[in-house]
């Protein structure tokens, strides 16, 4: 009796066994539409607005469930509402989500479910996502959202998707603060831009071709200013290079590996840093003949490839000697502006004037970045046809003689006359500043007319008051103001080092946003800091994270 209760037992098992694989979930659908609108909020957080339109497929199993990644864990799941076709649902669950990751939300349709040759609409709101933002890796002073709007599972999708990105960025950003980051492939280059409701500027990226079933990743940057700086995350070394930590635990084989990583980073970051301050696209480079003559000491220093915070103060100091600025407080640098501007200025020098009548700080900085991308491209021009190589010898050749005649001078008026009208010339060489403080160590120095225009602290020079200092010679008496050399040579010095900390800001950053113009590196097409994407089931992936190249976790998979 007990091996006939066996054997039937057996069999039922058998019988039962394809039964249950019949009747298994079968998920195979069209992705219509998704539509999401990414608001960037101005405590830093971020809100995701999303609708998808399904059509499922007539010989699936009903969508009964979908599963929504999100960023990270760090969301409030009391701010998460959802509906279908408009009646709202409440089964809403973090534990319940079976996407790839652990970040994200399971959406339970229940009697709202998508049937079989059904098509419906899934509205899912997350009012609160935290730790969204990164500091931009092109600039110190931006904040970098990048996102990744939820893609399902190549196996489970079919058609078209119509897709669309919107950014809403953070109230009061202007419209000349922001920038896009490249677009996806098969999406337009420069995204729709626009004011919503709110009064927030927006971007918007659409392709009606898109595939449901890939990453597709978008970017924006804004100035810090607009959010919380606790809301800014700093990525860790390990998030940085894309290697988990935990993957290293007993994987000493790993070790070797991890250095050559390494080491390829720092010649890389290397590489990166010298190209930085390579302000002329190499095409310049093709040897023309002869020498291009006649540049100014500032726009020598473009082709000498002078640090952009140097090159700014020689700017201030060539508007100050033709009467145009006048410095009211050095640190941090403000100055007034003449009017109306006298004649004979460069165009680099009014664009420089222009940009220090900005008051917001970051939009000075883009003013002025601007304006060194308008110089650098104007050198471009010039140098056509004449040889670079030839050409800065002969500027080499102008600064050694302009510190020659300051060094011969045999008396403190003469060496500070040939000082004042060299000064541009002399800051071109790479030790100025301790060339500047070797000469100016013992004695007065006869400071300039103009010298009170760039110093508040230096009275003016008054008509009874020789303007200009002169050869002496015996007999003669001369009456100028005078400073002590050492503090001459430190007021010099420290201006290089003032603009840059007060106006420039990160010297790296801002002269990057020049370079990425004036000579951009090679194309990349990766980041280098990878996504772990991809799906399983009917649901996929989202992510919202840090910087141009940023590093998350996108979720996927499912049901």
């Amino acid at each position: 009796m007990r091996k006939w209760l066996i054997l039937i037992l057996f069999f039922i098992g058998i019988i039962s066994f394809p039964l249950g694989n019949v009747y298994a979930q079968n998920y195979y659908f069209q992705l219509v539409e998704n539509q999401v609108h990414v608001f960037w909020n101005e405590d830093g957080t971020s809100s995701i607005d999303y609708v998808f339109v399904f059509t499922n497929d007539s010989s699936a199993s009903p969508i009964d469930f979908v599963d929504v990644g999100l960023p990270n864990r760090n969301f409030d799941s009391s701010s998460i509402f959802a509906d279908v076709d408009g009646q709202p649902v409440t089964n809403i669950s973090a534990s319940d989500y079976q996407g790839l990751g652990d970040s994200g939300v399971a959406i339970g349709l229940g009697s709202l479910s998508i049937q079989p040759g059904e098509t419906g609409t899934v509205h899912v709101f997350v009012g609160t996502q935290r730790d969204v933002l990164y500091e931009d890796d092109q600039d110190n002073d931006y904040a970098s959202a990048v996102f990744i709007p939820t893609y399902f599972g190549s196996e489970f999708i079919m058609g078209d998707t119509n897709l669309c990105v919107t950014y809403h960025l953070p109230p009061g950003v202007q419209p000349d603060e922001p920038r896009w980051h490249s677009a996806p492939a098969g999406f337009p280059s420069e995204p729709e831009t626009g004011i919503d409701q709110d009064g927030r500027i927006y971007y918007s990226w659409c392709n009606p071709s898109a595939s449901g079933s890939t990453a597709y990743q978008f970017g924006a940057s804004f100035p810090k200013e607009y959010v919380p700086a606790s809301a800014i995350v700093t990525p860790s070394f390990w998030e940085i290079i894309g290697i988990n930590p935990e993957d290293l635990i007993g994987a000493s084989c790993c070790l070797g590996f991890g250095l050559i990583i390494f080491g390829v980073i720092a010649i890389s970051v290397f590489s990166t840093n010298r190209r930085k301050l390579q302000y002329l696209s190499p095409k310049i480079a093709i040897e023309g003949h002869g020498i291009k003559r006649g540049l100014t000491a500032v726009e020598a220093a473009i082709l000498l490839e002078q640090p952009m915070d140097k090159i700014l103060t020689m700017i201030l100091f060539s508007t100050i000697k033709k009467n145009a600025a006048t410095v009211l407080k050095q640190d941090p640098l403000e100055i007034e502006v003449a009017d109306p501007l006298p004649d004979g200025l460069h165009p680099y020098e009014e664009k420089f004037l222009a940009a220090f009548s900005e008051k917001n700080k970051a939009r000075k900085r883009k003013a002025l970045q601007t304006a060194m991308i308008d110089l650098v491209n104007s050198i471009s021009k010039k140098m056509k046809g004449f040889s670079r190589k030839e050409t800065v010898a002969y500027y080499e050749d102008i600064v050694k003689r302009a510190w020659a005649q300051v060094e011969a001078a045999e008396t403190p008026e003469v060496r500070s006359e040939k000082y004042s009208d060299n000064i541009e010339w002399t800051m071109l060489d790479k030790d100025y500043d301790e060339r500047t403080r070797d000469v100016f160590r013992t004695g007065p120095v006869f400071i300039p007319v103009w010298w009170h225009r760039y110093d508040p602290g230096i009275p003016r020079t008054t008509p009874s008051t020789v303007a200009r200092p002169v050869s002496t010679s015996p007999g003669r008496s001369v009456s100028l103001p005078h400073l002590p050399g050492s503090d001459f040579a430190a007021s010099v010095v420290n201006g290089v080092q003032s603009m840059s900390a007060g106006v420039v800001g990160s010297l790296t950053s801002f002269t990057d946003g020049i370079t990425q113009k004036t000579n951009p590196p090679p194309v990349r097409t990766s980041s280098g800091r990878g996504f772990s994407g991809g799906s399983s089931g009917g649901c996929a992936c989202a992510c919202a994270c840090a910087c141009a190249g940023c590093a998350c976790a996108c979720a996927g998979g499912g049901r």
